[in-house]
């Protein structure tokens, strides 16, 4: 059953980042695993709560790699780069456009509103605990973990919208530049510091 379950999963995400969230249908998800729609329902009773539990599937699978960059045996610097880089819509993190589906299906779907709420409340507070580790290790000065974590992530989330939904409109290189230049100055570090912290 539990199998089964993350194989509907699996299709749900891959429908819904194919065809977004309006656009999926039941049968769209059933189709993928040659089962029936009848079984869909069975797990999931609803549309609304197979892409609702679909969102959340991804998310813990974010939230898995996002802990694993973040519990790596080394400065918190170099742990939040790594975060950062792989967040941002410039690096490997994959998936941009089953995001920006979710947040705009949110807005009329209570459950999924909830699933990405809890999952940007989780990234938040993960990055917010990363810095405040930098700062009582004397890495960087950062005065507000809370209020880096929020800007931070507001910057990544507003570029990976423009680089996903409007191809052109500013270079991968310029966004890393801007992510980078932004961690920074948040971190009361120069820039260069960031580049050293690889080595």
């Amino acid at each position: 059953m539990a199998e089964r379950r993350e194989e509907l999963l699996s299709a749900a995400v891959e429908q819904i980042e194919a065809r977004g969230v309006a656009a999926v249908r039941i049968a769209d998800v059933a189709s993928v695993l040659g089962v029936s729609n009848a079984l869909v329902l069975y797990h999931f009773d609803t549309k609304e709560k197979l892409v609702a539990a679909a969102f959340t599937h991804a998310a813990e699978g974010d939230l898995a790699h996002l802990r694993r960059l973040l519990g790596r045996r080394t400065t918190a610097l170099r742990r939040l780069r790594a975060a950062v880089r792989w967040y941002a819509p410039t690096g490997q993190a994959k998936g941009w456009r089953l995001w920006i589906e979710g947040w705009a299906a949110a807005l009329r779907e209570p459950a999924l509103q909830e699933v990405t709420r809890d999952l940007d409340r989780q990234w938040k507070g993960a990055i917010a605990e990363v810095i405040a580790e930098g700062v009582a290790a004397g890495e960087f000065p950062c005065p507000d973990p809370g209020g880096t974590a929020l800007r931070l992530t507001a910057l990544l989330d507003g570029l990976a919208v423009q680089l996903t939904s409007y191809p052109g409109a500013i270079s991968r290189t310029r966004a890393q530049e801007w992510v980078d230049e932004a961690l920074a100055r948040e971190l009361g570090l120069e820039r260069k510091a960031l580049t050293a912290s690889n080595r």
